[in-house]
């Protein structure tokens, strides 16, 4: 990773949610706009890596079976542990980006502000990992600030172009504003429309 593990340990020792997640209308809206993004109405099997404090796996856990959440601070982790302890069907797991990935196939992998902690050769050799950890009708739902990204290799729009150049899907939806770029590549191309028979 371009940042370091403790970085973020630190960082999540000084604040409970460092980001704001929370109290912030624009992280609010962000995780109303990642839901309306999903190809799906459900999934059996997520995976969130970055989760962070939890906040967006909570509200992940109301379209998904069975969700993994994963990131490389420990206390980041603690305090979505304790977040997400009364709900069924989610799994915690310390993992560092791009050595550490899960074993098993997902149908819905979410990549929120992720990308530009890591270096552009680290997140090219995590793009095939991403690729062939997806289902036949996974998708890849990838959400990453527009603003710069103090000591990040890459910036948003580039985490989701190297996304675009390696990945090899479908490209079904993207939303892009000042402030954020949200991109939904799945293995299956049928929109939603096409795949209710509407279309």
């Amino acid at each position: 990773m371009s940042f370091h593990p403790d970085e973020f340990d630190r960082l999540h020792a000084a604040q409970a949610d460092p980001w704001g997640q929370e109290q912030h209308w624009y992280e609010q809206r962000k995780r109303q706009l990642t839901l309306a993004m999903l190809g799906r109405r459900r999934y059996a099997r997520a995976f969130e890596p970055g989760c962070s404090v939890g906040v967006l796996s909570r509200a992940l856990t109301e379209r998904c079976d069975s969700l993994l959440c994963s990131d490389a601070s420990t206390a980041a982790l603690a305090t979505a542990r304790t977040r997400l302890a009364e709900l069924a069907g989610v799994t915690l797991r310390q993992q560092q980006l791009p050595d550490e990935w899960p074993a098993g196939h997902f149908d819905l992998i979410v990549f929120s502000e992720l990308g530009y902690y890591l270096t552009r050769e680290a997140l090219i050799r995590l793009i095939p990992a991403i690729r062939h950890a997806l289902t036949a009708e996974g998708e890849l739902l990838a959400c990453h600030w527009r603003h710069p990204i103090a000591g990040g290799e890459l910036d948003g729009d580039e985490v989701h172009d190297l996304l675009e150049e390696h990945l090899g899907l479908p490209r079904l939806a993207e939303h892009r504003e000042p402030d954020l770029i949200m991109t939904l590549w799945s293995r299956d191309e049928r929109s939603p429309a096409q795949r209710e028979g509407l279309a």
